[in-house]
């Protein structure tokens, strides 16, 4: 529902410089007026893009905080599901894993997350997923319910204060079970999306840097 390929150009530009790597800034198409799947969607028809300009899709790392960790995530296993090249890497930051809105930070944490409330994420659900007969524990929008085998080398971070904390831990130890090469990234303090704060804030400049040197580790880039 929220921002832009404009909106997110400057993070992605430094997550960009810390992996050493160019960057493709998706302008997905947003709710209510788009419902899932569309980013999604639009997600595939980026990464098939990609492939058509000579990208090699092991050198492809998908990467995306908010909704877009999600997406992050679920374009690789919709690409698993069709038997396609998958990415080479997966980072998904501040994920919403979990449509349920059920794990206990969303309680414990409403104090410190300054950006997200239950309230918030009822209202973005509706948006997204409101009327299209999707139920929130559907694998295909609820990754914490999903199948995770076989998906590439995966980061998660988040940030503590994060009401999403509490489902980001559970994803991270769902996607290390499934077998899959995984770290994570935790930010003490950081709010949803704390890479916004990329340049201005030293705790997620450091953050970005982790992530950075992970991505230039598990892929040919």
């Amino acid at each position: 529902m929220l921002a832009s390929a404009h909106v997110d150009r400057k993070l992605a530009g430094h997550i960009a410089k810390a992996a050493g790597a160019p960057v493709l800034v998706l302008d997905f198409r947003r709710a209510p007026e788009h419902k899932y799947p569309a980013q999604v969607d639009d997600a595939e028809a980026a990464f098939n893009w990609l492939l058509s300009e000579g990208y090699e899709p092991g050198n492809i790392i998908t990467i995306g905080h908010s909704i877009g960790g999600f997406i992050a995530v679920a374009l690789a296993l919709r690409l698993r599901d069709k038997k396609l090249p998958l990415p080479g890497a997966i980072v998904s930051i501040s994920p919403w894993c979990d449509l349920e809105i059920a794990n206990e930070t969303i309680a414990t944490n409403a104090g410190t997350d300054k950006i997200l409330s239950k309230d918030l994420l009822e209202f973005f659900r509706d948006a997204w997923i409101g009327g299209t007969g999707i139920e929130v524990t559907d694998t295909r929008i609820n990754l914490n319910r999903a199948n995770l085998s076989g998906l590439p080398p995966t980061l998660v971070s988040w940030g503590t204060y994060e009401v999403l904390a509490g489902e980001d831990e559970e994803f991270a130890a769902r996607v290390k079970d499934a077998g899959i090469d995984t770290a994570t990234v935790v930010v003490p303090g950081g709010q949803h999306s704390y890479v916004y704060g990329g340049g201005r804030i030293p705790e997620t400049d450091a953050a970005i840097a982790r992530i950075g040197a992970w991505v230039r580790e598990k892929t040919k880039i």
